[in-house]
């Protein structure tokens, strides 16, 4: 009898070289095993095997399908490429997320008119430290500023972008071997950066106003957290907002457990004046590590990172910033500089915030149907699907209609867990004892299963393409594949 390894090998081939589809349904396994000539066990067999190496997934009731490509570790949402030597894309990506405002590129030319000349471009063509510029401080200190807070620019350091600043903040402050707090749903390149730190990350549980005060201290006791990370301001992917209450509560929980906190907030600037609460770096300027950055308020080609740190800690973590190759380009800064200084920021800030809203109500006539998730100031939606759709098979679905999404589980922290741990749990499951049905009557560490769950991303594609393509997953939720 035919090897099942061999047998899946073939089908395996066949994915991976585009014969099956993303979407694509395989036969059930009875109808598989009479066309294959191989018992019904054997089928089953192939199957697991194709499942167990990411291929496809399987669904009670509604069959097998082919996946929509498996993730790379720790990435979650895709990057665009130079498009030489790749494979087609879809015909609507709705995993990018990189706002562009009309007249974008006119207005930044403006500023970078300067930086051409001669001795301009000397200048702007050195090193920078860490610490960048006198004149690159005020200006970020004055950008980062809100009503009733502003950073003390001495405290403000320079990456080449948010991603690089998170990991600057982070390899100073846990070592390998660490472990650090995250939302049970997280932005998926935080967990790239700590498996490259070799850091462990921690779910915390969330609920309707974000991450729990008492999930954190919970977390912490079960074994000691080295720091936390976390997104106040329309979290990626839930669009949450922490209410000021929470982080009240927030930073009192980090004072009592001496922890830490990189706090993200490179969303917040959707957020106009007062309907952005005070940072976190207000209430706990002492323990906070704020990051945000220009990649979204701007452009993703030429972006700078920024970096607030507490009092004492500038040294550290400008060493970190300058040994993991994370700085800022001097040109980078100087464009930074300009922009902020003669208004192109706030002008294209004003213009993302009119075409976030534009774009939410867009989403609002064609999925209003759903129950998505969504902040009016938000460039993202979470989509809790319609049962009996899941994640991957509807990501899947979507893909042969032309549509990539982001399926929940790019998001999605599992708890670290022991060999034994692993083994008790896979008893519990084919056999709960009433500890274990206890266990599962407990509240989620999410307020929806990210396998239940794919985010919109809405802001890369036109107005009219991401109609139709919202009319198309609107389709595919109504009447599947």
């Amino acid at each position: 009898m035919e090897d099942y390894r061999r047998i899946a090998d073939r089908l395996a081939e066949e994915i991976l070289t585009g014969r099956l589809k993303p979407g694509e349904r395989l036969p059930p396994q009875r109808v598989f095993a009479r066309r294959r000539r191989i018992a019904g066990s054997t089928a089953g067999r192939v199957y697991a095997e194709l499942v167990r190496r990411g291929l496809v997934v399987g669904e009670v009731g509604r069959g097998t399908f082919v996946r929509a490509g498996p993730l790379p570790s720790g990435r979650g949402l895709a990057e665009e490429g130079d498009g030489e030597g790749e494979t087609a894309g879809p015909r609507f990506n709705l995993e990018l997320n990189y706002p562009f405002a009309e007249g974008q590129s006119e207005l930044l030319a403006v500023g970078l008119a300067p930086l051409l000349r001669a001795d301009v471009l000397a200048e702007a063509t050195r090193t920078a430290p860490a610490t960048g510029t006198p004149a690159a401080r005020e200006a970020a200190a004055g950008l980062l500023g809100g009503p009733g807070w502003r950073p003390d620019r001495e405290r403000v350091l320079f990456a080449g972008n948010a991603r690089q600043a998170i990991a600057g903040a982070l390899a100073s402050l846990v070592r390998p071997g660490g472990r650090v707090g995250v939302e049970a749903l997280t932005y998926p390149l935080v967990k790239e950066i700590a498996a490259r730190l070799g850091i462990t990350l921690v779910p915390i549980a969330m609920d309707e106003e974000g991450l729990r005060a008492d999930g954190l201290a919970a977390a912490h006791r079960a074994a000691p957290l080295s720091a936390l990370y976390v997104q106040p301001t329309l979290h990626n992917p839930t669009s949450v907002t922490m209410g000021d209450g929470r982080r009240r509560q927030l930073a009192n929980a980090l004072r009592e457990l001496d922890l830490p906190v990189v706090e993200d907030r490179i969303w917040s600037f959707l957020r106009e004046g007062r309907m952005d609460p005070t940072p976190l770096a207000s209430y706990a300027p002492e323990r906070t590590y704020l990051v945000d950055g220009l990649s979204k308020r701007v452009a993703p080609g030429l972006t700078v990172g920024f970096l607030v740190v507490p009092r004492g800690r500038v040294d550290a973590v400008a060493e970190a910033l300058r040994s993991g190759g994370w700085t800022a380009g001097r040109f980078a800064l100087e464009a930074a500089v300009r922009w902020i200084g003669d208004g192109t920021v706030e002008r294209l800030v004003a213009a993302k915030r009119a075409d976030a809203r534009a774009r939410q109500r867009v989403v609002g006539e064609w999925l209003g149907e759903f129950a998505v998730r969504a902040d009016p100031y938000a460039y993202y939606t979470w989509w809790e699907l319609p049962p009996p759709w899941r994640a991957d098979t509807f990501t899947a679905a979507a893909a042969a209609h032309g549509v990539a999404l982001t399926p929940g589980r790019a998001f999605a922290v599992e708890p670290q867990r022991t060999q034994a741990q692993r083994i008790q749990a896979e008893r519990a499951q084919a056999a709960p004892t009433p500890a274990a049905r206890t266990q599962a009557a407990a509240p989620p560490a999410t307020p929806v299963s990210p396998a239940d769950a794919v985010r919109l991303g809405l802001a890369s594609l036109p107005v009219p393409e991401l109609e139709e393509a919202l009319r198309i997953v609107r389709d595919v939720a109504r009447h599947g594949p």
